[in-house]
């Protein structure tokens, strides 16, 4: 791989922009699991991290994170700081990856010092370049004091977002321009004001996109790139006789292939909205190329992808007109556990071990990033593993967040979930069918069974997959994987009922899924 760095200064401009141009000709087979842009601050001065309005904190140094200083856990990136330098931060626990952010979300993060008052911000006006997609997972700041841009990495993903180039195959890719921002105050009662004055830079500099400065022939100026509009809907047949506008759905154009496909791309551009209050969209700015019009919508399970490619020319922007999203629905809902939404954040989320706290998560909306959660379950359930009733159950309170292993002396073993339900009746020649929508997988093999726990044969079962560790990283999702189940009437019983979910593979703490959502339908009757 070549890499041409380029730094821009602009008269004026308080703060440097980068931006590095990679190229590969007819060379050898190749592959990238990490690209990016890293700043290392001065640790004597820049201590107060800011990631987000309520992600900010005085931070330890690196000499904390030192073996005669911290204890390291079950991977090295998290250590318990014993004898930290400032004893604030006594017994935390000090992990990079509790502030991973989706890539949506990252426009600006940083550092303060107090002495001089300053401020260093690393600002990223567009993610089209990055792999993966808006809800693609990255790392920001942490302990160092480092700051990232991030292009590629397999962090919440796994080798699925590793970009593998053939040998002989020829490539071109812009990542950025970011901007690095600094800006001062005159005294320390005036420090807040450094970071509203630095979201308020990231809101101007996301106007200026796409910059006109850069040089590079392969970095499109405004004139260059077109526009792509249109409405987008979904209907559920079983839910209304009428589609309806998929509000603040997710709709972008992605690199041609399969739906859903552009959650696993790390080659290409890819160009994110959010529709309106009446499924309007408007997808600014977009390169010249050949693009699938993909998207999802909370609330519904499954992938939408347009059936007509979109191919952006030069001058010419593009309406789609009206695009329905058709989601996956064989008959009417006999039961359903979970909100479709890609996420696993509105099952039970324990508190985290005393020995393990990061104080930023206490009392806070993502608890779901401290350390050692995934510990709780054997606490939770030392015998037996979860059951769930549908009928009397609350999967806030009652579904464990991770189907994660059970340690035993040495070893883990593999959990068995069970999900009790009752049906009225069975029609015993019909087709009923099970939707698996699943957030995070970790070197999982899921098992179904109806009725017959091991070592009965399972109706189906996944094969090993993912590799995304999104449970040792306190992610609440990596990638979105949806299973269809055929379930034959023959299978079921007129009354009682269980499910069986068994994630089969045991060797480490951190293997398991995350559920996003599970329905149960019956056979197809006459929808609405």
């Amino acid at each position: 791989m070549e890499i041409d760095q380029r730094y821009v200064m602009l008269r004026g401009v308080s703060g440097i922009y980068a931006y590095g141009i990679f190229e590969r000709a007819a060379w050898p087979a190749f592959g990238m699991p990490n690209a990016r842009l890293a700043f290392k601050l001065q640790r004597q001065q820049f201590k107060y991290m800011v990631i987000a309005d309520n992600r900010q904190r005085e931070m330890p140094v690196p000499e904390d994170r030192m073996k005669d200083r911290a204890e390291e856990l079950i991977y090295p990136e998290a250590v318990i700081l014993k004898n930290p330098t400032d004893p604030q931060f006594k017994g935390e626990v000090d992990d990079k990856y509790q502030y991973s952010m989706e890539s949506q979300d990252i426009r600006v993060h940083g550092w303060i010092s107090k002495d001089p008052p300053t401020g260093f911000w690393q600002i990223t006006p567009s993610y089209e370049f990055r792999s993966g997609g808006p809800n693609k997972q990255f790392l920001t700041s942490h302990v160092g004091p480092s700051t990232l841009a991030m292009f590629v990495s397999a962090h919440y993903s796994g080798e699925d977002l590793i970009p593998r180039f053939a040998e002989g195959e020829p490539w071109n890719h812009i990542y950025g321009p970011m901007f690095m921002y600094m800006n001062n105050v005159t005294t320390g009662q005036d420090l807040p004001l450094l970071w509203d004055d630095a979201k308020e830079r990231m809101l101007s500099e996301v106007k200026q996109w796409p910059y006109s400065f850069p040089a590079s022939e392969d970095f499109p100026k405004a004139n260059e790139r077109v526009n792509v509009t249109g409405r987008f809907f979904v209907h559920d047949r079983y839910l209304s006789k009428e589609k309806g506008p998929a509000r603040n759905a997710f709709i972008g154009l992605g690199p041609p292939g399969e739906a859903g496909s552009w959650q696993r791309d790390s080659k290409t551009y890819q160009f994110w909205t959010r529709t309106d209050q009446h499924g309007n969209f408007t997808i600014s700015f977009v390169r010249v190329g050949c693009y699938n019009l993909h998207g999802w919508v909370d609330g519904f399970i499954g992938d939408f992808k347009h059936n007509v490619p979109i191919n952006i020319t030069v001058g010419q922007n593009v309406d789609v007109g009206e695009v329905v999203f058709e989601p996956p629905r064989d008959g009417p809902t006999l039961w359903e556990i979970g909100v479709p939404d890609r996420l696993a954040r509105e099952f039970f989320i324990p508190d985290p071990n005393p020995k393990y706290v990061n104080k930023l998560y206490v009392n806070h909306p993502d608890r779901f990033r401290q350390y050692g959660l995934w510990e709780r379950y054997a606490e939770l359930y030392p015998k037996d593993d979860l059951v769930y009733d549908v009928n009397a159950s609350d999967y806030s309170k009652d579904w464990f967040y991770a189907q994660v292993t059970r340690p035993l002396g040495g070893r883990y073993n593999g959990t068995t979930w069970s999900v009790k339900f009752n049906l009225d009746d069975v029609a015993l020649d019909a087709t009923y069918k099970l939707r698996l929508a699943i957030a995070s997988a970790t070197n999982s093999d899921l098992q179904i069974r109806f009725n017959k726990p091991k070592p009965s044969l399972p109706i189906f079962t996944t094969g090993k997959i993912g590799n995304d560790n999104s449970i040792a990283r306190h992610g609440i999702h990596g990638l979105y994987w949806l299973y269809n189940v055929d379930v034959k009437g023959s299978e079921l019983n007129k009354g009682s009922n269980t499910l069986f979910l068994t994630q089969s593979k045991g060797v480490s703490p951190f293997q398991g899924i995350m559920y996003d959502y599970l329905r149960l339908e019956g056979p197809p009757t006459s929808p609405k």
